[in-house]
């Protein structure tokens, strides 16, 4: 871990920035895939099965006996935890819903908004050296209370050609029964431009590696909307004397283990607190199955030590991490100053964990500094908005001369005779 003491206003750019990523080399593997499948359909997408998964199969589609068998199998406390999560997200997501309003802007003008589930989205669940059926109960369940008509899966099979047991347990909570045996580009691939087996989506969600992100981003310049930018995880941890060193340790790991890219910063008042950090996450590591992993990650990770709070707080609304801790003595008045970030958890006893998991908020959100201008996935996320309005006679007389006179300024006079043609 890279340390900084002090460091001046004009060095933030450089020691706050991300492991570099870039998808240049990947775009043409990504649009050759993309263009055989447009061509192939199904074809296309066995091929790439078997040359980037090593397993051929015949059919993609899961089968209802697949996932009554994986949920008989699914250990009874991974079960219980999951059910436990899933009502936590529900409520948190419902929560979110919005009355519906209708507003009388002037005598005769009634204007609303109207929330519309997007009909048919596909989520993109990583398969690979984490099997991540949270992700299910984070896109699934708004995608769910929302209302989308249909929602496809897709997750890479293992060598066998299964899908693990708890992300088709995950699906089945979520009522998600249209769930493909695919992975990576090809997946990607399968849901923006349909095949003779699956059917286009209207967005996609979800994340990925490298090549997936450089197909999301590939398709959603013409084809396919998706869920937002993405890159690598990223935690920053503020904190102050009164931080458990231990804690967070374990939290600057429990986001490096994710992958050699991901990135953690601690930002702290206190030098002594860094020390101790760096000692215990040593210690840690050892025990981690991902050790190897997370060590590559925290070369790319920082520890800063700053004068003040109000240092600390330009710094980190700055910086607009993905994930966020505020480990200090006034950690709940941090939290209503902080700007940037994609999710804020507050004081020692809330670890970055408990929103990857089970809090009831969703762990899908802007990385690469996206904070700055992304939410994380909400029931928004799953809606279009549409804008409606019903004017009476009384109303167009009203408000017929100052569409006239405002379309007659612009020079759009089509415009100005469809309100005259009214008012007569």
């Amino acid at each position: 871990m890279q340390i900084y003491r002090y460091p001046l206003f004009n060095s933030w750019p450089e020691i706050t920035k991300r492991p570099s990523t870039d998808y240049s080399g990947k775009i043409e593997t990504v649009r050759e895939v993309m263009a055989k499948i447009r061509e192939d359909g199904d074809a296309a997408i066995r091929q790439f099965t078997n040359q980037f998964n090593n397993v051929d199969i015949a059919d993609f589609k899961v089968t209802a006996e697949e996932i009554e068998e994986a949920v008989s199998i699914i250990d009874d406390r991974l079960l219980k935890a999951i059910h436990i999560a899933a009502q936590n997200i529900d409520k948190f997501h419902i929560a979110q819903k919005m009355p519906h309003r209708v507003v009388e802007t002037m005598p005769g003008v009634k204007c609303w908004l109207k929330s519309v589930p997007i009909e048919r989205v596909g989520l993109y669940i990583p398969g690979g050296s984490a099997p991540l059926f949270s992700t299910v109960l984070m896109l699934g369940i708004p995608a769910m209370i929302v209302g989308c008509r249909d929602v496809v899966l897709c997750t890479p099979p293992d060598s066998q050609g299964k899908i693990h047991p708890a992300i088709l347990f995950a699906a089945s909570i979520c009522h998600i029964t249209e769930i493909y045996k695919i992975g990576g580009i090809q997946a990607i691939g399968a849901m923006a431009y349909g095949t003779e087996s699956i059917s286009k989506v209207d967005k996609i969600f979800g994340p990925g590696n490298s090549y997936v992100t450089a197909a999301k981003q590939f398709v959603s310049m013409a084809d396919c909307a998706i869920d937002m930018p993405a890159g690598p995880s990223e935690v920053a941890v503020i904190a102050d004397e009164t931080a458990n060193p231990e804690f967070i340790a374990a939290d600057l790991l429990s986001q490096a283990e994710h992958g050699s890219d991901s990135q953690v910063i601690l930002i702290t008042t206190d030098e002594k607190l860094i020390n101790d950090v760096i000692e215990l996450m040593g210690k840690q590591l050892k025990e981690l199955p991902r050790s190897e992993t997370a060590a590559k990650a925290l070369a790319n990770s920082r520890a800063i030590l700053v004068n003040d709070l109000e240092e600390m707080l330009g710094l980190i609304n700055f910086y607009a991490p993905e994930h966020l801790i505020i480990a200090t003595k006034d950690a709940s008045d941090l939290a209503d100053r902080i700007t940037n970030a994609g999710s804020v958890f507050i004081g020692n006893y809330s670890p970055e964990s408990a929103g990857d998991y089970a809090s009831g908020t969703n762990h899908t959100l802007p990385t690469n500094g996206w904070a700055k201008s992304f939410s994380g996935i909400g029931l928004d996320s799953f809606c279009k908005k549409i804008t409606f309005q019903e004017i009476t006679k009384e109303g167009i007389k009203r408000l017929g001369p100052v569409i006239e006179t405002m379309a007659e300024a612009e020079q759009l006079l089509a415009h100005k005779n469809a309100a005259t043609l009214r008012m007569k």
